[in-house]
């Protein structure tokens, strides 16, 4: 890999990578790979597509995302003519993401922590994505019935939700615990 750039946050030094071969564009932070993009911005992560396929099918316009990292799903959905706003605690992503991961102007950036951002906004949203991570670890401020209660108060009434939520085994107890929420 070609090192393109390394910023060091509050969150954990972040690298941006680009792969010799395929000249994929590679986010990192604190070690752990939050981010690929093929040279055009398109993500390489299948559940990124997963989610976006899951957009595109419903009538969903208005999308709010927490966590941004490299952009690569906020970058397809505004490609898509979505009016997408992303929100991340890391002011370093934003100018990444922008430079290296074709995110759009369109896209709203936000500084901030999904908690403190839904509290402080009370914009409806017909999806709410939630993909934010520190190390390994989804943020407890994210992980509360507060949060989620939250959540559901800035969706539409058709709205829906996503999260990436990393599973250690089948009997992993923190999906369920979220899902309670």
């Amino acid at each position: 890999m070609i090192p393109l750039e390394t910023v060091k946050t509050d969150y954990g030094t972040i690298n941006v990578f680009r792969r010799r071969l395929s000249g994929a564009i590679t986010y990192e932070q604190g070690g752990w790979q939050q981010s690929e993009a093929d040279t055009n911005g398109v993500s390489l992560a299948s559940y990124i597509h997963a989610i976006f396929g899951f957009i595109q099918q419903s009538r969903a316009h208005k999308i709010l995302l927490i966590g941004c990292a490299g952009g690569t799903l906020a970058t397809m959905l505004a490609r898509a003519d979505k009016n997408v706003t992303a929100i991340d605690v890391n002011p370093a992503s934003f100018p990444l993401a922008k430079q290296y991961f074709s995110l759009p102007n369109s896209v709203r950036c936000q500084i901030a922590d999904g908690k403190s951002f839904l509290s402080a906004n009370a914009q409806i949203y017909d999806v709410i994505v939630i993909d934010a991570y520190h190390g390994d670890q989804i943020p407890a401020q994210l992980k509360s019935l507060r949060f989620y209660s939250l959540v559901r108060e800035r969706l539409s009434q058709r709205g829906a939700l996503f999260a990436n939520i990393h599973v250690k085994h089948a009997f992993d107890r923190r999906v369920v615990r979220i899902a309670e929420c």
